[in-house]
């Protein structure tokens, strides 16, 4: 049902977040399993209710990406779906970058091989 109202594709990622409310010092951490360009989906059996406004930031080995973000669905003990709301230029870069890697099909170390926080993109071309 949530599939019909995306307004971009999501595709595969391996990554970590750390999510805050509001102006809270508390942070709580993931891992996150899709992202797309307007949001992603975070793999925690501790969601935050929906509506929720959120200060995340997402990391790879080597780049992070930081915005605001509201809670839009949770699955009961699987996870929820974040909408990200506001993301300063740079960071957009970032995970522009990061979605054309994946549009593209871009091969890379299996997300096993990876140590926790690490982005890997799943390969979904035809000839793998």
């Amino acid at each position: 049902m949530e599939q019909d109202r995306r307004r971009s594709p999501r595709y595969p990622f391996v990554g970590s977040i750390e999510m805050r409310e509001g102006t809270s010092e508390d942070k709580r951490t993931a891992r996150v399993k899709e992202l797309s360009l307007n949001g992603c989906y975070v793999d925690t059996e501790n969601h935050y209710p929906i509506g929720t406004s959120l200060s995340i930031k997402l990391f790879t080995a080597t780049e992070f990406f930081e915005a605001e973000a509201s809670v839009i669905y949770c699955q009961p003990e699987l996870g929820m779906g974040l909408m990200f709301r506001e993301t300063k230029p740079y960071y957009l870069m970032v995970l522009r970058k990061w979605l054309l890697a994946a549009m593209i099909g871009k091969k890379g170390p299996r997300a096993e091989s990876f140590p926790r926080g690490i982005l890997s993109i799943s390969p979904t071309a035809e000839n793998t």
